[in-house]
């Protein structure tokens, strides 16, 4: 009878918490959250396809990583701003939420303070993450978890209406993945808000990035799994992104620099169009090579790895104010010597690296050009000598690529 009145006694405890607040130095509080999380992480674990568990409005404590290794998994929250799984007080694994699984969707939620990456997706196919929302509420520091939304090595991806806030590295990002949209979603404060890296066939359109260091980031990094290219970035609202650069020094996107609207790096087949890119302080478009970034591997560079941007194409932009206050001394004293004090650098400044082994006549093959159209100003930087020569002419880059097709995944045939 003892052991009967404990457990009734335990279990009014923990469901009369559930409709009161709780605080985080309240045993009964600590006690709720603990049962909360082993019941979730026993779900998780014991889940199998075509499962969907669903998780009751409220704000949760959790102390470790959550991990689901089950295809065919749905995991639902009761709203953005009514789930909320907190990892502030995280002692064990550095996720908030780890997954290696196909045909997972993940909606409804915010998950937050996580000691790493918040939600990280590894290997997985047909992958939908819907109205959620991954942030530090302390701010924009280096000690934050890098990544905030993060499928990796992932095929046929769908981030849809989701808020990624304050992570140390990228909100958004989706890397070495196939067949992907990013779509109205909101990213600010991060150091790249939207980040696209060694990916194949991306989609990224009707988002806002404001007040990151970088808005909206499509780079190919070397020794990875493979390079990227055929990227399509449009649509989107690309304002103030004028955020100090507080990435973990040594990342690649420390090297980004504080008011920075769309930067391509070392990328192929990129697209930028009908985007509003306004009021970046370096400049709204950054065109660039690997050569420019600084950031260097130990092991070298792979020998197949291609460091130079090509056939970018810029055209049907609205632009508006930007490069009036560039990052860096040497970017402030390539304002100053081209435009003056109260000039600004142009909406599209380019390195000026460029692969001299393709050249013919000086010029490069109409496959490997930066085109910019609608009499936009560019800027060569001339980065390979220390931007000793820059060079405003627009003439070269007035030509134009074959578009890219849109990219095709199952969720959107099927919505």
């Amino acid at each position: 009878m003892h052991k009967v009145l404990s457990a009734l006694a335990l279990c009014g405890s923990v469901c009369l918490l559930t409709s009161c607040s709780k605080t985080a130095d309240a045993p009964a509080g600590a006690n709720a959250d603990a049962a909360f999380q082993q019941h979730l992480q026993e779900q998780l674990l014991d889940a199998k396809p075509g499962d969907v568990i669903t998780i009751p409005a409220g704000h949760y404590h959790l102390s470790s990583g959550l991990t689901l290794r089950a295809n065919g998994v749905t995991v639902r929250g009761a709203g953005m701003d009514q789930t909320v799984l907190s990892f502030k007080g995280q002692v064990t694994g550095p996720e908030g939420m780890l997954v290696y699984a196909s045909d997972f969707t993940i909606e409804g939620l915010t998950i937050e303070d996580s000691k790493g990456d918040g939600l990280k997706i590894n290997d997985g196919d047909h992958i939908t993450i819907r109205k959620v929302k991954v942030q530090w509420t302390g701010g924009s520091k280096v000690s934050n978890g890098a990544y905030g939304i993060y499928p990796v090595k992932t095929k046929n991806v769908l981030i849809e209406d989701c808020v990624a806030i304050a992570a140390s590295d990228a909100g958004i990002y989706v890397g070495q993945s196939h067949d992907v949209v990013v779509r109205r979603s909101r990213a600010e404060q991060n150091v790249a808000g939207i980040e696209i890296e060694n990916t194949v066939n991306a989609d990224v359109y009707d988002n806002v990035a404001t007040n990151n260091t970088g808005g909206i980031l499509v780079f190919n990094m070397p020794n990875l799994s493979q390079a990227g290219y055929a990227t399509r970035v449009f649509h989107n609202k690309v304002d103030k992104n004028n955020l100090g650069n507080f990435a973990a020094r040594g990342t690649a996107v420390a090297s980004v620099p504080a008011g920075s609207g769309v930067v391509i790096n070392s990328n192929s087949k990129v697209e930028i169009f009908d985007n509003d890119i306004t009021d970046n302080q370096t400049a709204n478009v950054i065109i660039s090579s690997y050569h420019s970034t600084g950031y260097y591997t130990e092991k070298g560079v792979s020998a197949g790895y291609d460091p130079y941007p090509k056939a970018i194409f810029v055209y049907g932009n609205r632009f508006h104010g930007g490069g009036d206050a560039p990052d860096g001394l040497d970017l402030k004293a390539l304002k100053l010597a081209m435009y003056g004090l109260t000039g600004h650098l142009p909406d599209v400044l380019w390195d000026g690296y460029v692969d001299t082994k393709l050249l013919v006549n000086g010029k490069l093959p109409a496959e490997a050009r930066i085109c910019i159209q609608d009499g936009v100003d560019v800027l060569n930087a001339d980065g390979p000598h220390k931007y000793q020569n820059p060079n405003k002419d627009t003439a070269p880059y007035r030509c134009q690529l074959a578009k890219l097709p849109p990219v095709t995944i199952p969720q959107l045939s099927a919505s």
